[in-house]
């Protein structure tokens, strides 16, 4: 059975793939994703510098400065990993990917590090957007009711 999904055909689950404090999408200080324009998922204010991976699937997506990723699930449910806001700017310093575009992936396997001290100390915030890019295709998005989420614990329920 394929990691993403529950005893369900009906529904997935996406693993948190970053630990820390879970904030609602609609809170995080871009409008792009406050507003949904992206997909519908969570915020994450990291307390770990790591990002695994949400699912058994394929890296679709690896930005050359490593702040954000697209990993797709073998079931299609399209995932983009954001760390930080405006990060993009940092042009890959503090961030360190140890997978490439078009490697696959298993639940839990370290994806990319990033060095929260010093990405704080730049002027960024590392809050976190998880969304789900294709969420149209599914008729539900919802978010774990914890406040708080460790790395590998359930973050999002997909329903079909």
């Amino acid at each position: 059975m394929n990691n993403s999904q529950t005893g369900s055909n009906n529904e997935l689950i996406v693993y948190a793939p970053i630990a820390g404090k879970i904030i609602p999408l609609d809170q995080v200080p871009d409008q792009a994703f406050a507003e949904g324009l992206l997909g519908k998922g969570v915020g994450i204010d990291p307390d770990l510098g790591e990002v695994t991976a949400p699912f058994d699937g394929v890296i679709t997506a690896l930005f050359p400065t490593n702040h954000a990723l697209g990993i797709s699930a073998d079931s299609g449910l399209e995932l983009l990993i954001h760390i930080g806001l405006n990060t993009v700017d940092l042009d890959g310093q503090f961030f360190r990917a140890f997978v490439k575009q078009g490697d696959r992936v298993t639940t839990g396997e370290l994806l990319v590090t990033f060095d929260i001290p010093s990405i704080h100390q730049a002027g960024y915030s590392i809050l976190s957007p998880v969304v789900v890019t294709n969420s149209a295709d599914y008729s539900e998005v919802i978010p774990t009711t914890e406040s708080l989420v460790e790395l590998g614990a359930e973050l999002l329920t997909i329903k079909k």
